[in-house]
């Protein structure tokens, strides 16, 4: 058995599918935690243009769309997404063309099911994300996302915000989109980052916990409610629940 072993990244992958597709009884993953079998072969996958590109050229003949939904899987915050994605690929290779609606082959419905996990999370933290106001005026917006969907929700903010400058903060990937208002980057951060908030930030935070706890009645706990509106794990940056 051999084990293609990428750096992450959607062009290492399409550079160990060059010869993965064919070879099926292989593993691909970027994860380096993962328990090697008994004699299998261990490639480290170093990306190569010539083999990326004409892995690129043979899905968009078959199905141009494929390619953006299996950049969508490798941004899924699990270990399988690689074997996922290359499941999906092998399947358009061999039908020669689309196959996103046959959801009664499993490799098909798994894809398709990871693929909307991404898009739903992404989705949905246009709505969720909190920003604070630091010192300097620039606002912060923390957030530690199941997937890679920095760059996805990036364009909202950008559009709804488009003359203040802003933070957008990945902390679980330790990674921010930093926005001047006019130019906007993505880069790597530290893991531990020290924002100051400004004075109207700190004053803002306090009464909004006040208020939640003035409408709150101790007497009735609604936990799962709050949990049907809104999971746990978009609370870790709000105020009202630190």
């Amino acid at each position: 058995m051999k084990i293609y072993l990428t750096d992450g990244t959607e062009g290492c992958f399409y550079t160990a599918a060059f010869s993965a597709c064919t070879d099926r009884g292989c593993i691909v993953t970027s994860a380096r935690s993962l328990q090697l079998p008994l004699g299998a072969e261990t490639i480290c996958v170093q990306e190569d243009e010539e083999k990326r590109e004409r892995v690129k050229r043979k899905l968009r003949a078959l199905d141009a769309r494929c390619l953006r939904e299996i950049g969508l899987i490798l941004r899924r915050g699990c270990d399988t997404r690689e074997m996922t994605a290359l499941s999906y690929l092998r399947r358009i290779v061999h039908e020669h063309g689309p196959v996103r609606d046959r959801l009664s082959e499993p490799e098909v419905l798994e894809a398709m099911t990871e693929l909307k996990k991404v898009t739903g999370e992404a989705h949905n933290f246009t709505g969720f994300l909190r920003f604070m106001e630091g010192a300097n005026g620039v606002f912060y917006g923390p957030f530690s996302p199941d997937n890679d969907i920095l760059d996805l929700i990036l364009p909202h903010f950008l559009k709804r915000f488009a003359s203040q400058p802003f933070v957008i903060h990945d902390t679980a990937r330790c990674k921010a989109a930093l926005y001047n208002g006019k130019e906007c980057i993505v880069t790597q951060t530290d893991k531990k980052v020290s924002v100051a908030l400004s004075a109207y930030e700190d004053s803002f935070q306090a009464l909004w916990k006040e208020y939640y706890r003035s409408v709150n009645i101790a007497q009735r706990p609604h936990e799962r409610q709050m949990k049907g509106y809104m999971p746990v794990r978009y609370w870790k940056y709000m105020p009202e629940k630190q």
